[in-house]
């Protein structure tokens, strides 16, 4: 009884491999696909490279706490604060992150730098486009992750040097 029941159990699961060797094969248009994502499909809970985002005003949200990279298990984070002035006004508080870098060659995306953050300044995106052969360009400056203003809002500081100037 047990042979027999072996038997069936194999020629079952050969009937669904034959079956699927003649079926068309179904792949996800990833290289050209259309749309920025080109073809990927993501879950909203996916952590891709990180992003520091700006408040309604354009300005900064990070403050230079440090919270994240204390946070961090990897210790990937580097900050360097800097004390904002009344002519550059880059965050809306006291301070702002001067130097903002990431190493991706230590970053794990556990996301714990996200739940520390106070004023929810840095966030995962959806960029998965994040492999390089050369470690030199793993590291992410505030450049390379900071969110572009909208389309027609210029930065606070960006206006009040241009009222300097105009003077």
């Amino acid at each position: 009884m047990s042979i027999v029941r072996n038997i069936t159990g194999i020629a079952k699961g050969m009937s669904i491999t034959f079956r699927e060797m003649w079926q068309p094969t179904e792949v996800e248009n990833y290289p050209d696909g259309p749309g920025p994502m080109r073809g990927a499909v993501f879950q909203e809970r996916f952590r891709g490279g990180h992003q520091l985002q700006r408040d309604e005003n354009g300005l900064e949200k990070c403050v230079a706490c440090f919270l994240c990279a204390a946070a961090c298990p990897s210790n990937c984070i580097y900050i360097e604060a800097a004390e904002n002035t009344e002519e550059k006004r880059i965050s809306g508080a006291e301070r702002y992150a001067k130097v903002y870098n990431i190493d991706y060659n230590r970053c794990i995306f556990c996301g714990y730098c996200v739940e520390a953050c106070p004023t929810d300044a840095i966030t995962h995106g959806h960029g998965f486009e994040l492999a390089s052969l050369n470690a030199t360009s793993m590291v992410m400056r505030k450049e390379d992750m900071l969110v572009p203003l909208p389309a027609g809002k210029k930065q606070l500081s960006e206006d009040a040097e241009l009222a300097g100037a105009a003077k």
